[in-house]
């Protein structure tokens, strides 16, 4: 039995009976991140620019757009939606994989919920599974993948179509074959990273796995070995693999349980030396121009991702951990400000970015930085993160999600109506329609 074949047996016979408490739980607490990421990111002039472009082929009005007034249909609510969700560089992340898992499996669950009757059961259930077979996927490839692709453009199409399929009640050939289509739309390189077309290939991923189950349900064929066939997805997007343990503990044990979110808007690598660098500015209270030199001690794939010494605008400063360490020991935050075009251009932070070295040491985990701040003074202060905020050892707590995606919705949804989006989102497992959650995501 091919895998693509064993992983459509898997999901059309799972139930939400068969989901543990404490997987479902996470699948909720993703959800609540995943729409307030989308909330904040809806007035990002990349969704400006998308919804221009878009708007005048859509097919219909059936979907809403989160945190906008605007309707469009399923496809379009599927990739505008996953780019609202992703451009602000703040949404969940499968940390060993660098997977952002909710945003292709989201955006087509609520596009698809204001077309049918989607119970909350039914969906998050869906949830689970496309989260599942994305992350599988991820796992299989990621060691010889991530230095040249986005994996959520590559795997998180795998995860759209899964929960796409699941929710359409495809059968076992037609799910079949929306994954070997879902496989012949993967993409994504790393290149575009700090551009607006980052966040469009997680768009992107959602759109395109949605697409591979519509045209599965209507009979198109695609290849039944797509994912591990000789010149199949594996074979093609990585030097390294290992499909052989893709399916292994299939419906025991759950990626999901393994998924972060993020406490800083950026990339999730230079996440460690930013809680370092905080931490140090509130024991210490340095001023910058006290500081005359910083050096960070990092896991070496955080200077091969986010290595950019003079970042040239809010979007590129997102992946340099110079600009990270300068802005978090300047203004003790990390958020959407600053990673703003004016932080970038500041003549105060951009010196202090000049005098920050980075050194890659291999004996770092990658939730792990260490930071030496020297003073003119002579001085030396130090800090050692060994579990990140926001990582598995050291979780965001109810609490604090719920705070993240009040900050991110405020001033664009009405405080009472993000009260009520929070409220339904931790209650999603009794609505009987989720639509209702997709309403309260957008402007009445």
């Amino acid at each position: 039995m091919t895998i693509t074949r064993e992983f459509a047996r898997y999901i059309i016979g799972a139930s939400a009976a068969d989901i543990p408490a404490n997987v479902t739980q996470e699948a909720i607490r993703s959800l609540l991140n995943w729409v307030g990421c989308a909330v904040g990111g809806s007035r990002h002039p990349a969704i400006e620019h998308s919804l221009a472009a878009v708007l005048p082929f859509s097919a219909g009005s059936d979907c809403s757009l989160i945190g906008r007034h605007e309707r469009v249909d399923a496809l379009h609510a599927s990739l505008l939606n996953g780019i609202s969700a992703h451009v602000l560089d703040f949404d969940d992340t499968h940390l060993r994989t660098l997977l952002h898992p909710s945003g292709p499996v989201a955006s087509v669950l609520l596009a698809l919920a204001e077309r049918q009757r989607i119970s909350g059961r039914e969906f998050v259930l869906a949830f689970v599974l496309g989260v599942e077979i994305e992350c599988r996927i991820a796992d299989a490839i990621w060691l010889g993948h991530n230095t040249d692709w986005y994996i959520t453009g590559t795997t998180g199409v795998f995860g759209a179509a899964a929960a796409a399929s699941k929710v359409l009640r495809l059968d076992e050939k037609q799910f079949v074959h929306a994954l070997g289509l879902a496989s012949a739309q993967a993409a994504g390189t790393r290149e575009m990273a700090g551009t607006m077309a980052k966040s469009f290939v997680h768009g992107r991923a959602g759109q395109n796995g949605l697409l591979a189950a519509l045209l599965a349900q209507q009979g198109f064929t695609a290849s039944d070995s797509s994912l591990e066939g000789r010149h199949g997805f594996a074979q093609v997007f990585a030097s390294r693999r290992d499909v052989e343990t893709i399916t292994g503990g299939l419906g025991s044990t759950y990626e999901i349980l393994q998924n972060t979110y993020k406490p800083f808007a950026c990339g999730v690598v230079v996440h460690p030396v930013i809680d370092a660098c905080i931490r140090l500015r509130n024991a210490h209270h340095p001023d910058g121009s006290d500081i005359e030199k910083i050096t960070l001690f990092v896991h070496p794939r955080t200077l091969e991702l986010a290595g950019n010494k003079s970042p040239q605008s809010g979007l590129k400063s997102k992946w340099s951990v110079y600009h990270s360490a300068a802005v978090s020991i300047l203004d003790g935050a990390a958020g959407e400000h600053q990673y703003s075009d004016e932080r970038v251009d500041d003549p105060v932070v951009r010196a202090l970015r000049e005098r920050t070295a980075a050194i890659p040491d291999p004996h770092l985990k990658d939730t792990e930085a260490k930071v030496s701040v020297k003073l003119k003074d002579g001085r030396v202060i130090d800090e050692h993160v060994v579990h990140v905020t926001g990582s598995t050892e050291n979780p965001m707590t109810d609490q604090a999600l719920a705070e993240k995606v009040r900050a991110l919705a405020q001033g664009i949804l009405p405080s009472h109506q993000i009260a009520e989006l929070i409220s339904t989102c931790w209650g999603i497992m009794d609505l009987e329609d989720t639509s209702q959650l997709v309403r309260l995501s957008a402007q009445t």
